[in-house]
């Protein structure tokens, strides 16, 4: 759709001009979307109801749509994941038919003619008094296609101009949501890979080798018991399963209680809870609770050719190293130094004793439980230790 003469008025739009110029400085792109809404209103654009739907790099999602009415400061925003395309709400959508190729799809809400095709949310925006529809799409530097759609209430529909108009924000909207979304993506590929915390910083520009601080945190070291049996009995896909099913049940309580999940190990996770943080280690321990919990849960739903699954984990505090280490192409952001190896062993020393969740002395002391929970097990020697470590267990029945 190109501006023709007659059509609107020789000057430029608020919303062109916002888009290019000052869009930049909103990070969000529910604010963007909404910014420009707001402006197309201050045009003369009749919009009642407007959406944006972009695809997305994520493992859990496979894009959002965002949601504009008048009076809203900022749009509301819904993550689909990978099964939503197989939804028939969305197989039965302009949206799809963008994505698979369509130019601009226009229907007039309020006539009695039919439309080429009618799809279901037409009768949604009739019942919501809206009078004309259009949907465009979008396409992205990467060749992708993404979509935005519009809707107005004002009796007789969009006017020619109102289309032209919208038409010549494409591209610019394109570019402007595209900045947008790409920084998102960064942050959700880097939340997914190394940490909500960790990519904070990352993005923050601490990506030097070496750099880094000193942290004091509760540190959680678990795997997963019998793996190797796991992995020798099972087929490939299963033991995939098996893990991604077991990391989920260590992995939820701990962000759910404030800690940061680190990495994976083979079968095991190294997580750490700041101590900067209100009653850091007494949060780890809770979470250890529920991971036991959550475990014993998983087991009754498994059926499979290996026995219930089990897990070691250790719980020690101290100061850390926190920042990135490796070769100059390529770098982890994790943490170092002796009370990562005091976890190690400790979590060691829990395989030996048979017991799923150890505490050293340390931790225990800096609990804010009462102590019902906890069961001294005694003082043990640990290599590269001078003293035995006095060891505490959770309970069996906590």
């Amino acid at each position: 759709m190109s501006r023709g003469a007659g059509h609107w008025p020789e000057r430029r739009l608020i919303a062109l001009d916002w888009l290019i110029l000052e869009s930049g400085r909103e990070r969000l792109v529910e604010r963007l979307f909404a910014g420009l809404c707001v402006r197309l209103l201050e045009d003369g654009l009749p919009i009642a109801r407007s959406t944006l739907h972009v695809r997305t790099l994520h493992p859990q999602f496979f894009g959002a749509r965002l949601l504009w009415r008048p009076g809203m400061e900022e749009a509301e925003i819904a993550f689909l994941d990978h099964d939503s395309i197989t939804d028939r709400r969305f197989l039965d959508s302009p949206v799809r038919a963008l994505y698979e190729g369509a130019e601009a799809i226009h229907q007039r809400l309020d006539l009695a003619t039919p439309a080429p095709r009618e799809y279901p949310v037409y009768a949604e925006l009739r019942a919501e008094g809206m009078t004309d529809y259009v949907a465009m799409p979008m396409a992205f530097t990467d060749g992708t296609r993404h979509a935005c759609t519009w809707a107005t209430d004002r009796p007789g529909g969009f006017r020619a101009a109102d289309l032209t108009a919208l038409g010549d924000l494409l591209p610019a909207l394109a570019m402007a949501t595209e900045i947008g979304l790409s920084r998102r993506i960064a942050r959700n590929l880097l939340d997914a890979y190394v940490g909500r915390h960790a990519g904070a910083r990352i993005l923050a520009g601490e990506i030097r080798r070496g750099s880094g601080a000193t942290v004091r945190a509760a540190i959680w070291q678990c795997d997963l018991r019998d793996f190797t049996t796991i992995v020798e009995c099972l087929p490939r896909d299963e033991v995939i399963a098996c893990l991604n099913g077991f990391f989920e049940v260590m992995g939820a309580p701990v962000e759910a209680q404030g800690g940061e999940i680190l990495k994976f190990i083979g079968d095991g996770m190294l997580a750490i809870f700041p101590l900067e943080g209100e009653a850091a280690c007494h949060r780890a321990l809770r979470a250890a609770v529920e991971a036991r919990q959550g475990l014993a849960r998983l087991n009754e739903k498994r059926q499979g050719r290996v026995g219930p699954l089990r897990f070691a984990l250790a719980l020690h505090v101290g100061d850390v190293m926190y920042g990135n280490i490796g070769t100059p192409t390529r770098l982890d952001f994790t943490v170092i130094g002796p009370a990562v190896n005091m976890a190690a062993r400790l979590q060691q020393l829990a395989k030996d004793l048979d017991r799923d969740v150890v505490l050293s002395g340390p931790f225990a002391a800096m609990c804010t439980c009462d102590g019902e929970f906890l069961e001294p097990l005694g003082r043990f020697p640990l290599r590269g230790v001078p003293e035995p470590l006095e060891v505490l267990a959770l309970a069996r029945r906590p």
